[in-house]
């Protein structure tokens, strides 16, 4: 095997790249922070018994696991941040009322999330915990899409939906936890054979409610008829209800709603939304809420937040141009390297031409070079 070769789904990133990532990943914590987000840097690495409780036990198949030569105990590579800025939450801040948290930095899996997905995402995201309200799930979404206009991400769908509408529908339907699992995985898959199948023997209303799932997909009509044709339970009420008063507070964005789509489902307790465009085939973004994620670590709190991977959003927009640079020539001349200096302070991109390579080619395309005039250095255009 060759010594330079990388894992399947791991690779290399590039110059060019690499900059437009940098330079997303500054422009997405700007953002951020422009809401009152704070940044936390968890750490890569954790025990497996604090990595993987609650919600995160649903990562275990997707983290990679080792032995700490400290301590002897398993430790993982963390697979999603989010349960790390829980735990800050939780037990280190412990703040009594909101915490608005961001952060940016890599995860890895153990398996690809798609043919062509990395097993190294570069993972930003924000959370709010402390506001039960669905005021906080309209700042999420509003910061979530500010954040893709900062990256100047073109066109794109908002799909949303609520888990609380199955939840409320299996609640009264008698089915025991692998039963439901099993209705929850139809619905997902829009199984509507097996979903016929599952439901046999439930009450007339969670069975019809059920069934008509997965035919309640498209526009902002959608919740129309998902109140004329789901029976009126508080929760699927409340769920629709909230559905709506977001759609109106998200004039100017195309949405859609697939009440149906429940992926994540075991992960969240509310509202849900994933942000799509051309040429990518899975979700770009993904959020919503997830009010016991903190509720292992001795601290249940309202949370709702949402997560993207930086080297898919990269791949979704038009490449940045390079900033202007300035060229110079190498010189001992202390002049010389005083006018660089200067330039540099003043936030410029000076690229010294070293001895011998004046014919190579120009990686930064310099707009302008720094030659001398009269005895003085000056930046000219070329």
């Amino acid at each position: 095997m060759s010594a330079w070769l990388l894992p399947d789904h791991i690779a290399d990133v590039l110059p060019s790249e690499a900059r437009h990532i940098e330079e997303l990943r500054r422009d997405l914590l700007d953002t951020a922070r422009g809401y009152g987000y704070e940044l936390v840097m968890p750490p890569l690495l954790e025990y497996l018994a604090s990595l993987l409780s609650g919600t995160g036990q649903a990562l275990n198949l997707q983290t990679f696991k080792l032995v700490d030569q400290l301590s002897g105990r398993s430790m993982g590579l963390r697979a999603d941040t989010t349960p790390q800025v829980a735990r800050i939450d939780a037990h280190l801040l412990n703040r009594r009322g909101v915490a608005r948290l961001c952060y940016c930095g890599p995860v890895v899996h153990t398996r690809p999330a798609g043919p062509h997905a990395t097993r190294e995402p570069l993972q930003f995201g924000a959370e709010i915990y402390g506001h039960a309200g669905p005021e906080a799930d309209l700042e999420a979404l509003e910061l979530a899409l500010d954040c893709l206009r900062a990256a100047k991400l073109a066109n794109y769908t908002v799909d949303l939906a609520d888990v609380r509408i199955v939840s409320a529908l299996l609640e009264g339907s008698g089915a025991d936890a692998e039963v439901q699992e099993q209705v929850q995985t139809a619905l997902a898959a829009k199984d509507v054979p097996e979903l016929t199948r599952l439901t046999q023997g439930m009450p007339a209303a969670s069975r019809q409610g059920l069934l008509a799932l997965p035919r309640l997909y498209g526009d902002v009509s959608v919740l129309s008829e998902a109140e004329r044709v789901l029976p009126a339970l508080p929760g699927v009420r409340e769920a629709l209800a909230g559905l709506r008063w977001l759609a109106g507070h998200l004039q100017g964005t195309t949405l859609g709603f697939d009440l149906a789509d429940l992926r994540g489902y075991a992960y969240y307790s509310g509202v849900r939304f994933a942000v799509y465009t051309e040429g990518v085939s899975d979700a770009v973004l993904r959020g919503g809420r997830y009010d016991e994620v903190g509720a292992v670590f001795g601290r249940k709190r309202p949370a709702v937040g949402f997560s993207l991977d930086l080297k898919t959003l990269v791949g979704a927009v038009a490449a940045r141009p390079l900033r202007a640079a300035i060229r110079a020539p190498w010189s001992e001349a202390a002049s010389l390297r005083a006018a660089i200096a200067r330039l540099r302070e003043q936030g410029e991109t000076v690229v010294c031409v070293l001895p011998g390579h004046e014919s190579e080619n120009d990686e930064f395309h310099c707009d302008r070079e720094l030659i001398e005039v009269g005895g003085h250095w000056a930046v000219r255009a070329i």
